[in-house]
């Protein structure tokens, strides 16, 4: 608790900057991996869909392990993501 001041992550945090997802990967990709997840994306821009791309963040299963590992928090519940919303 003094350390975090009672917080944890959010998230998996990125590996890649927004402009480098932007590279690497096309919008409609990141659909159809998603989709295929059963994950449905709803965006303004094609174009900025790729800075939401799977391979743009780190794996959130370490992660998770890192701060239970360390104390900061414990591993209760696994959810799901069932939708993206960008824009």
């Amino acid at each position: 608790m003094k350390e975090t001041f009672g917080s944890t992550c959010h998230g998996a945090g990125r590996l890649q900057s927004r402009s480098a997802a932007k590279k690497g990967v096309r919008g409609i990709d990141v659909i159809q991996a998603l989709a295929e997840k059963g994950i449905t994306v709803k965006t303004a821009s094609l174009n900025e869909l790729p800075e939401e791309a799977s391979s743009a963040y780190k794996d959130v299963n370490e992660v998770v392990d890192v701060t239970e590992h360390a104390g900061i928090s414990r591993k209760i519940v696994r959810t799901t993501p069932i939708g993206v919303i960008k824009g």
